[in-house]
């Protein structure tokens, strides 16, 4: 799922609580919520260390490169910008917001630095939660689920 969606679900589960710890939990564990329905992820060239071009004739590839790490700049951005604009912009949102992406960012981690501590995160979020991952489910149903929960988390912004 791309960041804009976890951001802005992680924002509206976390403003449905009124106790600080427990909505950076639920912003937490959101991720996996969503994670668990079809979804579109980035096209990602920059997922390991080994994949980083090592020699002058992968220019194509750096460029690549860039455009797969502006894209998700844009993205997370939107989503802050979509907490300035639909929410109450208080701190407590952004810091759902860093919770609910940080799933994403411990399986970067992992990639970039395997360790046995960071292993079995990465296990259970790239096997157990993205199960549908490797399912045979049209891009329609994939974006769908990421534009009802945008659509979700707008309205309890809202209200």
């Amino acid at each position: 799922m791309i960041l804009l969606v976890h951001i802005l679900f992680g924002v509206a589960v976390g403003s449905l609580v009124n106790n600080i710890p427990l909505a950076i939990v639920f912003a937490f564990l959101s991720h996996y919520f969503l994670d668990l329905f079809p979804h579109i992820e980035y096209n990602i060239e920059i997922r390991n260390k080994k994949q980083w071009p090592s020699s002058a004739k992968a220019m194509a590839g750096r460029q690549g490169k860039l455009w797969s790490i502006t894209k998700i700049a844009i993205d997370f951005l939107t989503g802050v910008l979509f907490i300035f604009l639909f929410s109450k912009n208080q701190p407590i949102n952004y810091i759902c917001a860093f919770f609910a992406i940080l799933p994403d960012g411990i399986t970067v981690l992992t990639n970039h630095f395997p360790s046995k501590f960071l292993k079995p995160h990465n296990k259970f979020h790239q096997e157990k939660i993205h199960f549908l991952k490797y399912k045979k489910i049209s891009n329609f149903w994939r974006i769908l689920s990421q534009v009802l929960a945008v659509v979700i988390s707008i309205l309890l912004l809202k209200f």
